[in-house]
């Protein structure tokens, strides 16, 4: 769906991505487009003649995306900026790295890894991080915790599993919250810093928020503290106090 503001444009465009749940979302573009942006909000699985199920995310789909964009008559060029959440973030980060003409990209909560699904970009490929359930804790609460189960901590921003963000053009945003139960989104931003870093980039800006979980929504939107994950079908907390 795409949002446009009022009045004749051209207006700065933006492809706004959610996460695993699948889906369309359509309520952080809408706001967008009240700021001043031709905001797209695109769903990628689980959404009318979509797959019902992802088992691999490929880019040559997003590209379309980003080409329609391009060639909007109400959206001005010659970039289009990216705005992802979670896996959405990760998304983002792989059109980044392997895509033309993006100006910028916001990662809220992402990992900067290829999680529990290959990203694949013609003939190239980034293998799954993946799991290992044995490392799954349960709360007093009885909501499951996962933010242990990720195979991450081999080879920091060498893992060849990481994306390639230093190839990325435009600037990149981090937004995490230091009470991530999904994952590690803060220890995430400082390993792609690292990465940026030793290929010659600049230090990316990181916006780091104590008591916040995984799910960082607009303001005065109503805290998700748990919910069903589709990767497990059980209910897991994803972490971060109200006000915060």
């Amino acid at each position: 769906t795409l949002f446009l503001p009022p009045g004749p444009g051209p207006f700065p465009g933006i492809i706004d991505i959610f996460g695993f749940g699948g889906g369309l979302l359509e309520y952080r573009a809408s706001l967008l487009a009240g700021h001043g942006f031709a905001t797209l909000a695109l769903a990628y699985y689980n959404f009318e003649d979509l797959a019902k199920e992802i088992d691999s995310i490929h880019l040559e789909y997003f590209e379309e995306a980003l080409c329609y964009m391009l060639q909007h008559s109400k959206v001005k060029g010659p970039g289009i900026g990216l705005l992802g959440f979670s896996l959405g973030a990760d998304i983002c980060l792989s059109m980044a790295s392997y895509l033309k003409n993006i100006s910028a990209t916001v990662s809220i909560n992402g990992s900067g890894f290829s999680g529990n699904r290959p990203i694949r970009y013609k003939q190239t490929c980034i293998p799954p991080l993946n799991h290992d359930f044995r490392r799954l804790k349960v709360a007093f609460s009885g909501l499951l915790d996962i933010v242990d189960i990720r195979n991450d901590v081999i080879g920091r921003h060498e893992n060849p599993s990481m994306i390639p963000i230093e190839k990325a053009q435009g600037p990149i945003l981090f937004i995490v919250g230091q009470d991530d139960h999904n994952w590690r989104s803060e220890l995430y931003a400082q390993i792609a810093s690292e990465r940026l870093q030793a290929h010659g980039k600049d230090k990316p800006q990181i916006l780091s928020y104590p008591g916040t979980g995984h799910n960082i929504e607009p303001p005065y939107f109503p805290l998700c503290p748990a919910s069903v994950h589709k990767l497990l079908n059980k209910p897991i907390m994803w972490g971060g106090e109200p006000r915060a």
